[in-house]
This record gives structure tokens, C-alpha cells and sequence, in this order.
């Protein structure tokens, strides 16, 4: 089999907390897909994923103030190997900002409310907080899909079947999170033999047709993202409503995908239980936080609202 590896440096910010993307990618402790280490020289994190139809390894290094990345794909066409090299690695570069969270401007975020009476220490506390991403806007919405109202255990279970049942794998050994055509390799039967329901299964292959046909061009949506911002040119409102037109998607996974697979940081998060449940601890409420009483106060925090709640998502009972 024939490989090509694509590789770009990039600088890192002062303080970068590699420690919360490495927590991220490490919810599945089976490794299937992603594998996450550190050590006294540094951290990293291997990813398999789809690469323009191919089997690829994503290897992601931190050392220093820079991290080092390399993109291994197998099956490359060898008299093709070096076509088009200069717009792929400036993909590939353009892949690990977007998964590290590097174009999220967090330092003038902690500025702007450095003051809050509540909020202020948390951000101190969490001084250079990002938002870690899925590879892929495709990821981040079909895992929504499939940790709709079960626990994260049984979601990252039924995330392995999934996986799994695709079948894509990397000649590393690691297996690749499926992209839209990959998974449409699969029916509603498949779908539903790996533990999905048949709701869960029928909004899955939906997405993905959708993807494939044109309908939802989730790429396209976030290299306009990539380009404004904080997001600006991302257009928000196109894309909540093509989503929320697929049945089986409701509001919660349109904001959770913005989040995670477009790196939008105004999506207010109040019908999360976890950020309630952060809020409710912030604030020192003695009673439950209702999903209004969230959404009121998170509302002056725009357009930083989501960002606002990856903080309250880091507070526990007794913090």
C-alpha cells in the first residue's frame, strides 16, 4: 500500500492547554480512533479520519511553543503524490488550527469581562481556555446525533459501534472516524444492528445525504467561518435552518455542531445541563438554574456566549 504525509508547523500561544484538547479526544478509553499520550517532552494526539475520501492519520505533536503536525494518508496515487502539495498543506495547517482552537480569540474574550463580579475569576482560573473541535463539522454533528439523551458512556459506546461498523481503518492500526460517504456505505438496518435507535439511524443517514447531495455543504460553511471574525462570515442562521430541517436534529445538536464542528463561540448553551449546573455553582444558587434563567445570563456575554459556557462546563460541585 502506498502512503503520502503531508506536515506544517505552527506557532502555539503562550499558555496553550494542550491538556483540554487531550481530554477531549480521549472520551473513548478503547482508543479506537484517536490515540492521546504525554510526556515530559511533550504531548500529542493520532486521529484517523477520512482525508478526501482516503484513510489518513492525523499526528498532532506539542513541544515547546509550536506544534509539529503530519497527516499520513494511505492509497495516494504515487504519480500523483506531489500534485496540488502546497493547497494540502495549507489544509492540513488550516485543520490543526481549527482542531486545537487556534483562531479563537480567547485573550480578548478574558479582557472584556476580566472585571465580572462572577465570571471574572473563573476566567483567571482558566486563563487561556479554547474550545477543542472535531476534525469535521460532519463529526461533531453525527456524534451529536448519536449522544442525543443518553449518558456519555453509552454514547461513546455506540461512537465505537459506529466506527466499527464502517469499517475504515488506517494502515497505523487505528480506525477512521467516518465521513459522509463512508457512512452511507451503511443502511438503517446496519445502523440500527451497531445500537443505533431508528430515529437515531434515519437522522444519521439523512445528514449524510444531505452532505453528499449538495444539500449541506458543511466545508464550504466553515472555510467562510474560518475567514471572519470570530466567525462573523459564518452564515448562522442558513445553516441552523437547513439542520433543524432534518428530523431527528433539534436545537441542542445545532448548537453543539456549531460549536464543536464550526468553532462558533455565540451559541447560547442554556439548555445544557452541565453549564446549568456550572451556572447554578458560579452564581451560588441555592436552587437549580431553569434553562430561561440561563439563557437570560448568558445573553450580555454576547458574542462569547458558548465560549462562557466551555468555562462553566469546568466547575464541579464543592468547586
Amino acid at each position: 500500500m502506498t502512503a503520502h504525509a503531508l506536515h506544517c508547523r505552527l506557532p502555539l500561544p503562550e499558555g496553550f492547554r494542550m491538556a483540554d484538547v487531550l481530554a477531549f479526544h480521549r472520551r473513548d478509553p478503547q482508543q479506537l480512533a484517536e490515540r492521546t499520550f504525554e510526556s515530559d517532552a511533550g504531548a500529542g494526539l493520532d486521529k484517523g479520519l477520512v482525508w478526501n475520501g482516503r484513510p489518513a492519520c492525523l499526528e498532532i505533536r506539542v513541544t515547546g511553543d509550536a506544534v509539529h503536525a503530519r497527516c499520513v494518508i494511505d492509497e495516494a496515487p504515487a504519480a500523483r503524490a506531489g500534485d496540488g502539495d502546497g493547497d494540502a498543506q495549507d489544509a492540513l495547517a488550516g485543520l490543526v488550527r481549527h482542531m486545537l482552537g487556534l483562531d479563537q480569540p480567547v485573550e480578548t474574550f478574558e479582557r472584556a469581562h476580566a472585571g465580572h463580579p462572577q465570571l471574572g475569576p473563573l476566567l483567571a482560573r482558566n486563563a487561556g481556555l479554547r474550545v477543542p473541535q472535531a476534525a469535521t463539522p460532519f463529526e461533531a454533528l453525527s456524534w451529536a446525533i448519536v449522544g442525543q439523551q443518553v449518558s456519555l458512556g453509552a454514547a461513546v459506546a455506540l461512537r465505537r459501534k459506529l466506527i466499527l461498523a464502517v469499517g475504515r481503518h488506517h494502515s497505523g492500526g487505528l480506525m477512521c472516524y467516518p465521513d459522509a460517504s463512508s457512512l452511507l456505505q451503511l443502511d438503517a438496518g446496519a445502523l440500527r444492528a451497531a445500537g443505533c435507535s431508528q430515529t437515531k439511524a434515519e437522522a444519521l443517514l439523512a445528514l449524510a445525504r444531505a452532505v453528499v447531495e449538495g444539500e449541506l455543504p458543511l466545508d464550504h460553511w466553515m472555510e467562510l467561518g474560518r475567514h471572519g471574525d470570530a466567525g462573523s462570515t459564518l452564515p448562522v442562521d442558513e445553516i441552523r435552518a437547513r439542520l433543524l430541517a432534518i428530523r431527528g436534529i433539534g436545537p441542542w445538536t445545532v448548537n453543539y455542531a456549531l460549536l464543536r464542528g464550526f468553532g462558533w463561540l455565540d451559541g447560547s448553551l442554556h439548555g445544557d445541563a452541565a453549564v446549568r449546573r456550572g451556572l447554578q455553582h458560579l452564581i451560588g444558587s441555592p436552587e437549580r438554574i431553569g434553562e430561561r434563567e440561563a439563557e437570560r445570563w448568558l445573553a450580555p456575554f454576547s458574542p462569547w456566549r458558548a465560549l462562557v459556557a466551555a468555562h462553566l462546563w469546568t466547575l464541579k460541585a464543592g468547586d
